[in-house]
């Protein structure tokens, strides 16, 4: 039996059409989590005000800010696969607006920090979506129908930065920050009841198949085992950089005591993960995977290398473009800031045109030509210095821009085509590995030069490149096992 097939073309435009309305009401889900998540950026100087921070308090912020996103999207992939996207959506799109409330409310810096530590778990709303549009799209379409998903969903963090300056204003006073941050949590709390009350896990009549055990991964076979242990290892170590740079001789947020405690809580995670490993797998390895329902995990680590270049870049490159372009060009903060913009912006329409490329042209082939393109362009970006012509190294920024978030369209393209009933998961380490890459190429900047930062990246996206030959171009069909025993195929290329 085959499922996700339909005759019909994608129009994202046709809101007849179930799933079409499926997608819209998905995509802004992750558009709230995002306005929820990046709030108070756009508020900060009002912040820095109201508690009359320092601009390495403002800093650790940033950073606390995304520093739990890591482990909760390896938390929501296990939880959406179990549960669903339905109920795991709406739980946290109703559950961020605690501690967005309680930021709003915040009277010391402590509070500022444990509510932003508390919010970097909603980005991992993202990966919640990603499997209900593998439920709902035939491998044919779902490439476009995840970029069109995650480029709309990922324009909430700009939004955010648009509108709520002006919100604070309209509310007017020395709390209008408090009242527009508070209002991000509202708005997030009702879509949550609105999303409970419309989505729905799969089409009518379709299984949702859940993973036989929960905690970690299935794998199948020992090597696929020694590759996901090795693969787990960065998202641990990208905590303890956090936990670096946010302590004694950085950013002085805690002292070194504090530091050594939370350096073993992580190291402690992390050893339970490798036990949580073991258990889910111990037994089936034992007795042997059948053929049918065997996947290679070294699929899922070509596109944590994937997703690590080009999210993890994008990361990195908006929080430092502006300072770029003032430094090189001499120009005032708002327009460095507004021509640093559109590296962001351009989400909107290179997201969806990575993942219809790779519907088009496959999904290795798309991705080897969309990497191999944005190593030229962080190459580019590294050669600009103040004798370019500004229109040309905005250009040069666009085009690059343009690579990298089709290369993260391409890469989710191709998630939900390699195990139906792990798809939360692998969506979830993928997801991960994008802020691996941000704390790694953000500590490398800490070290080189603006110019040097772009060669490494474009160094990071050639290994990207050599790594795509181990990926293999998902072919006919995928087998689950449904509730009754019976396998059923699903078509993935």
């Amino acid at each position: 039996m085959s499922t996700n097939s339909t005759s019909q073309s994608l129009n994202i435009l046709d809101f007849k059409e179930p799933r079409v309305r499926l997608l819209h009401l998905n995509w802004f889900a992750f558009f709230m989590t995002f306005v929820v998540w990046f709030s108070h950026a756009p508020l900060l100087t009002h912040i820095r005000d109201a508690f009359d921070l320092t601009p390495d308090q403002i800093k650790a912020l940033l950073i606390i800010n995304v520093a739990l996103t890591i482990p909760a999207r390896v938390v929501i992939g296990s939880l959406v696969d179990r549960y669903g996207p339905r109920y795991v959506y709406s739980g946290l799109l109703m559950v961020a607006a605690i501690p967005c409330f309680w930021f709003a409310m915040a009277t010391t810096y402590e509070q500022l920090a444990i509510t932003r530590l508390l919010l970097g778990c909603v980005g991992a709303g993202f990966v919640v979506g990603i499997r209900l549009i593998g439920e709902w799209f035939p491998a044919r379409e779902v490439g476009l129908a995840e970029g069109v998903y995650g480029g709309w969903g990922n324009f909430g963090s700009a939004f955010a930065a648009i509108s709520l300056p002006s919100l604070a204003l309209l509310y007017g006073g020395d709390n209008g920050w408090r009242f527009a941050i508070a209002t991000t949590g509202a708005v997030s709390f009702l879509y949550g009841l609105v999303f409970l009350w419309k989505a729905r896990n799969t089409p009518k009549g379709s299984e949702y198949f859940k993973p036989k055990k929960s905690g970690a991964l299935e794998v199948s076979s020992y090597f696929d085992l020694f590759l996901y242990v090795l693969f787990s290892i960065p998202l641990y170590a990208a905590l303890l950089v956090i936990v670096w740079r946010l302590g004694p001789g950085n950013l002085e947020l805690y002292s070194a005591s504090v530091q050594w405690v939370m350096n073993a809580m992580i190291v402690v995670l992390g050893a339970f993960q490798l036990v949580q490993i073991t258990r889910v797998n111990r037994e089936h390895l034992k007795s042997g995977v059948p053929e049918y329902d065997r996947y290679e995990f070294r699929q899922v680590a070509v596109l944590n290398i994937s997703y690590m270049v080009t999210f993890g870049s994008e990361l990195a490159v908006v929080s430092m473009l502006p300072l770029f372009f003032m430094d090189t060009f001499g120009l005032e903060p708002v327009k460095a800031g507004l021509l640093a913009a559109g590296f962001a912006v351009m989400n909107l329409a290179a997201r969806p045109a990575g993942g219809f490329l790779s519907d088009k042209l496959g999904r290795k082939k798309s991705l080897l030509f969309l990497m191999i393109g944005l190593m030229i362009g962080y190459s580019t970006l590294g050669a600009i210095t103040s004798e370019w012509p500004l229109p040309l190294a905005v250009l040069a920024t666009m085009v690059c821009s343009f690579f990298v978030q089709a290369g993260e369209g391409a890469t989710f393209a191709t998630v939900p085509l390699i195990k139906r009933r792990l798809t939360g998961q692998i969506a979830g380490m993928v997801g991960a590995y994008g802020n691996v890459g941000a704390v790694l190429f953000l500590t490398v900047l800490t070290f080189v030069n603006a110019s040097m930062f772009f060669y490494v990246i474009a160094a990071a996206a050639l290994l990207a490149v050599i790594s795509l030959y181990w990926l293999n171009e998902p072919k006919g069909h995928i087998a689950e096992v449904d509730a009754d025993g019976r396998v059923q195929l699903i078509e993935v290329g």
